[in-house]
C-alpha cells in the first residue's frame, strides 16, 4: 500500500539541531567555547579554543564545564588560552577582506602560454609529455634514465 503523505509533510519538526555548537556534556545546552582533546600517548588532556570543525574524537565544552575540567589521576591538563567572549568579526577583518578582493581584481590575468615546441612528445591524453617519459599507467609514469 502506498502512503499518500509526502515525506516532507510527515517529517517531524525539531528545534534541537542548531548552527551553534553546544557543550558535549550530557543535559548541557549552553554554547561551546572550548575544545577538549585527549592525547592518550602522553596521558594529557588539552583544553584549547573552540576548534574550527567538530571532530569525532574531541569534545566541545561550555565556559562553565571548561573551567571545572579535571583529568584522571596521573594525567596532565594543558590549558591553552581560551577567549570565552563571543568571537565576532571586527571592522579590521572586514576591511582586510575588502582589500584582498580589490587587490585580486587589480592583478592582471596571465597571458595564455605559447604553443609547445615540436621537439616535445605528445602524451596519450593530448597533453605534452616530458621527453623523459617512456610510458604511463594511470597516474604513474615510467621515466627514462637521464643521460650523463
Amino acid at each position: 500500500m502506498e502512503s499518500r503523505r509526502s515525506p516532507l509533510k510527515s517529517a517531524v519538526r525539531s528545534n534541537v539541531v542548531s548552527p551553534v555548537r553546544r557543550c558535549s556534556r550530557t543535559a548541557c545546552g549552553r554554547p561551546a567555547v572550548a575544545t577538549l582533546t585527549y592525547v592518550y600517548a602522553d596521558s594529557t588532556a588539552v583544553l584549547g579554543p573552540l576548534a574550527t570543525y567538530a571532530e569525532p574524537h574531541c569534545y566541545d565544552l561550555c565556559a562553565e564545564h571548561s573551567e571545572r575540567l579535571t583529568a584522571p589521576r596521573g594525567w596532565e591538563v594543558v590549558r591553552l588560552a581560551v577567549d570565552t567572549a563571543a568571537a565576532r568579526p571586527s571592522s579590521d577583518d572586514l576591511e582586510a577582506l575588502a582589500n584582498a578582493v580589490r587587490e585580486a581584481a587589480r592583478t592582471p590575468r596571465p597571458e595564455p602560454p605559447e604553443p609547445a615546441p615540436k621537439d616535445r612528445l605528445s602524451g596519450p591524453d593530448g597533453r605534452d609529455a616530458d621527453p623523459m617519459e617512456v610510458a604511463r599507467r594511470g597516474h604513474l609514469r615510467v621515466l627514462r634514465s637521464p643521460e650523463p
